[in-house]
């Protein structure tokens, strides 16, 4: 088995679960928070910070690899693993967001997708099972199946039509699947905001038996109580015993509101996105380090963490860093916002072990988001 999920405890007051994720490549305590590594690197760092600044499990991007370098070049190097030197374990996504989400011009059909490059308009096409084989070429820990990702608010009619067509995509894809004592690979929940289209969903993708369920179609515009309410409608459909993943999630509210909704695994570029831009993660809210406020502000970026961005240099540094357009700036504060989330969700899963979960959300809101 490529993986297993072992549910260790579920806290009293929320139903928070807390368990470990076991894989080829480590075992895992969840909730977890996943890096994500677009094209084979979580940008700005190199592997002893990933590793440092994560708990050791991150993506991949399945859409990009296959087009820059191409995934049988990836496989020439024994995977995305030998490729980039990472030994940690890893998730590749299917591409399906990418497709639906970076192209212009695309048409769906029962076979697949065709598209344009997202670059040179180039046309392209994918088919669920070409999702799957491209993603054993990089040789990931966790798969993808192959989904359609709709607009939020599509229709009802376009909306079951799309759960449908997702179905059987996911039976396609895992038909095509062969690795798999070495992958696992996810069914992907889809259906907008509609409950009666989301537990048809996970019904139908629970009696496909895969080893793992990814909620996607959220975080894609929707509002907050949306997404929460779609949570809601699922966290007593999913099985127990098999790891929920709550795709393209990553800011702390929206995670600590996911796992009180029984989510186990998150992922996002926003940590790594926010840093580029100079903002960052701290114990005490946001900080937009470009600011001129901070820049004779001799004080760690979070006088309550312990990394070595912390432990070693001052907001007034890291200020004059991004004014300068030195691109240490970015490099540091994204591995001290990688750090931060995995310091997060350690205080989380100790949170869930004392069922003192709605403590430490009360906390989090009032030190974070002020309120």
């Amino acid at each position: 088995m490529a993986i297993k999920y072992e549910l260790k405890h579920v806290c009293k007051q929320t139903g928070a679960r807390y368990g470990i994720l076991h894989t080829k490549h480590g075992s895992f305590e969840t909730p977890i928070f996943m890096p994500v590594g677009t094209k084979a690197t979580v940008k700005t760092l190199e592997n002893s910070e990933i590793k440092e600044a994560s708990d050791g499990l991150i993506l991949g991007n399945t859409y990009h690899l296959w087009l820059e370098p191409g995934d049988e070049i990836v496989k020439d190097h024994g995977g995305i693993r030998g490729f980039s030197k990472w030994d940690g374990a890893l998730l590749t996504d299917s591409g399906g967001f990418q497709v639906f989400s970076l192209s212009d011009i695309r048409k769906i059909k029962e076979e697949g997708v065709e598209f344009r490059h997202h670059k040179s308009g180039a046309k392209l096409f994918m088919s669920p099972e070409d999702s799957i084989r491209i993603q054993n070429n990089l040789g990931a820990d966790i798969i993808m199946s192959f989904d359609e990702c709709p607009p939020f608010n599509s229709t009802y009619e376009y909306m079951k039509e799309s759960v449908e067509r997702t179905l059987r995509w996911a039976k396609r894809g895992q038909i095509e699947h062969k690795n798999t004592a070495d992958q696992a690979l996810f069914g992907i929940v889809q259906g907008g905001p509609h409950k009666d289209l989301r537990i048809m969903c996970a019904e139908a993708l629970k009696e496909m038996d895969f080893p793992g369920y990814s909620i996607g179609g959220l975080s894609v515009g929707e509002s907050k109580e949306e997404m929460y309410k779609v949570l809601d409608y699922l966290k007593d459909v999913m099985p127990e015993d098999k790891p929920r993943y709550l795709m393209g999630v990553g800011t702390p509210d929206d995670i600590i509101e996911g796992v009180i909704r029984g989510m186990d695994m998150f992922d996002c570029v926003n940590p790594t996105r926010l840093a580029r831009h100079g903002s960052a993660m701290t114990s005490l809210g946001r900080i937009p380090i470009k600011n001129q406020l901070y820049a004779k502000n001799m004080e760690p970026l979070d006088p309550n963490c312990d990394c070595k961005v912390c432990t070693t240099y001052t907001k007034s540094y890291i200020r004059h860093l991004f004014k300068s357009e030195e691109y240490l700036g970015q490099r540091l504060v994204s591995y001290h916002n990688l750090y931060f989330l995995k310091k997060l969700m350690k205080n989380i899963r100790e949170a869930i072990k004392n069922d003192s979960l709605l403590e430490f959300r009360k906390k989090l809101y009032r030190d974070y988001y002020k309120r």
